[in-house]
């Protein structure tokens, strides 16, 4: 009886052992679920720029207005007739 509980000691102290530091083991389950979420969050941001960008193409597929906007403001287009107007900011000296 002796050597049955000894055996079954052994056993189960093994077995926790594989548990906490073997391979898969809790702390490996905590990691990956962790990594899990941060993947999620990271897949979100992705969904909502994809969404932007995709809006975006929409109004560049549907309008002219957007185009010009873009042009303005990325290239710094004017239309003919138009002045541009560049305002610098005053040099400072030491």
């Amino acid at each position: 009886m002796k050597w049955i509980s000894l055996v079954l000691l052994t056993l189960l102290c093994l077995l926790q052992y594989r548990l906490w530091f073997g391979k898969n083991s809790i702390p490996d389950y905590w990691k990956m679920k962790q990594e899990i979420q941060q993947m999620q969050e990271q897949n979100a941001n992705l969904a909502q720029r994809n969404n932007l960008l995709k809006a975006d193409i929409e109004d560049l597929k549907i309008g002219l207005d957007a185009i010009e906007e873009r042009a303005r403001n990325e290239l710094g287009m004017i239309k003919e007739g138009e002045t541009f107007y560049r305002i610098l900011p005053p040099e400072q000296h030491p």
